[in-house]
């Protein structure tokens, strides 16, 4: 049986990471050992799975039918793993994840450390990102986005809090370019430093006093996907920012930042966990997921 399995997760991970070196990333192995694997797969079945030229790889028709066998195959045993660590309340394994940089580094990164000092068997791989990610691609568990979710029969998501958005301003900014009282005030002179990801901006999202959806765009000298950088760059006086609450409620309890005006109904993103849809569930998994859902809201809960 050992050896019938031989090869199948490096063929599995080479046809889901889209090349051999992207496999080998995935399972921390060289590329080399990847294609000599796979080489030796495809002797013993006496079959060619991929079809190779110089620029890309494509699976044959053999190598289609044999993925899916084998994909379900990793399944069953991966649940067979799962049944034995639920017996043993014992998460097992590595857990991939993906999340934004500020919120990894500042809320979630903390709460995994606290999770792996728990199970001992236990080993994560973060990665602090705010990019848009391939889980199957890149070979990641678990990712940790905010906002609208884009609809999808492949992914499970699962929310884990809110990030409740504030809008602040310097107290030296608004001294010297007056002080909004309302969202209708919000042009005129001001200026704002704006979250932008892959060069597109989003307006800014306010809720009226009827819960009704409201879009501000204010002109703008510095846009970038740094939460961080914007941050620093409201405090400096660069601009009115538009910052999820428990990133600015330090800046707000010192004084270097203040709420531009209360708002008619406080506006939030909905975080969430998302993962690939499979039959099975690993228990390495499903602990980390039901940890962050525990633990991550509280963290998130500062006054919008």
């Amino acid at each position: 049986m050992g050896q019938r399995l031989q090869g199948i997760e490096e063929f599995v991970a080479a046809v889901e990471a889209g090349s051999f070196a992207l496999a080998a990333q995935r399972l921390h192995v060289t590329r080399s050992a990847v294609a000599k694997s796979i080489a030796r797969l495809e002797a013993r079945l006496n079959t060619r799975l991929f079809l190779r030229t110089t620029r890309s790889q494509s699976l044959t028709e053999e190598g289609h039918g044999y993925y899916e066998r084998c994909r379900r195959v990793l399944d069953e045993l991966d649940a067979a793993q799962a049944l034995t660590d639920v017996a043993r309340s014992t998460a097992t394994g590595v857990v991939r994840i993906s999340m934004p940089a500020m919120l990894g580094r500042l809320k979630v990164g903390p709460l995994l450390l606290a999770l792996a000092r728990q199970h001992p068997q236990l080993s994560l791989e973060l990665a602090f990102n705010d990019r848009r990610v391939d889980l199957v691609e890149e070979g990641l568990d678990l990712a940790i986005r905010s906002g609208e979710l884009a609809d999808s029969m492949d992914l499970v998501a699962r929310p884990v809090g809110v990030q409740w958005m504030a809008l602040c301003a310097a107290p030296a900014y608004l001294q010297q370019r007056g002080h909004p009282r309302g969202i209708g005030d919000l042009q005129g002179p001001h200026e704002a430093v704006l979250y932008a990801r892959d060069g597109q901006v989003s307006a800014w999202r306010f809720h009226d006093a009827q819960g009704r959806p409201v879009e501000v765009t204010l002109p703008s000298r510095l846009r970038c996907d740094s939460a961080e950088v914007l941050l620093e760059a409201a405090i400096g006086g660069l601009g009115l920012a538009r910052l999820p609450s428990w990133l600015a409620a330090d800046a707000l309890a010192a004084g270097t930042l203040v709420r531009v005006f209360e708002e008619p109904r406080p506006f939030g993103f909905e975080l969430n966990v998302i993962r690939s849809r499979s039959r099975y569930l690993p228990f390495k998994t499903r602990v980390v997921i039901d940890w962050l859902a525990e633990h991550l809201p509280p963290l998130l809960q500062v006054a919008p």
